[in-house]
């Protein structure tokens, strides 16, 4: 049975752009070796994607900072990752999570579904929860190295909760 890799929003806005943090860099060579560790089993991506309207939208007036605008450099999949993950499966999604990729998930079989990527505390952790309900009996896995936040704290915290999710925190 194949495993499945969900690389989420690993994007130049959450690296170097208008939410970028410094860690978030750091994780590009690790997501990379992560990918080439899945090569003969199956990838797929998520894209945060918003439009010129974000900041009239529930999440832009609560998060007014404009990101992921489809077709600008900052919804680009960041750096050695894109060249990686091009001509790989993806979902855009214009909220945490991917209602898509669980509809996708739903009648797979997996023996894991592993995900890496940005930011732990709200679209990683929204994305493995979407995993679980679409996949019960499937192992979800989360490399707390291979994702962050800006927030030390919440990140720490997300992890934590995926683990009384029952999924496998590494």
């Amino acid at each position: 049975m194949k495993k499945l890799l969900i690389v989420v929003d690993f994007q130049n806005d959450f690296v170097c752009g208008a939410l970028g943090f410094p860690d978030a860099a750091a994780l590009d060579e690790k997501i990379c070796q992560k990918i080439d560790e899945y090569k003969n089993d199956e990838i797929v991506y998520t894209l945060d994607t918003h439009d010129e309207n974000y900041l009239s939208t529930q999440e832009g007036r609560l998060l007014p900072i404009p990101h992921c605008i489809k077709g600008s450099a900052g919804h680009e999949l960041y750096g050695k990752a894109k060249e990686k993950l091009a001509g790989t499966r993806f979902f855009e999604k214009n909220t945490f999570a991917s209602l898509e990729l669980g509809e996708y998930l739903k009648n797979k079989r997996y023996s894991s579904i592993e995900l890496v990527g940005l930011v732990s505390n709200i679209c990683v952790l929204s994305n493995a929860v979407i995993a679980r309900a679409a996949c019960p009996e499937t192992e979800i896995i989360v490399d707390g190295n291979l994702t962050s936040s800006s927030d030390k704290e919440l990140h720490a915290k997300a992890l934590d909760v995926m683990r009384g999710l029952q999924i496998t925190v590494l």
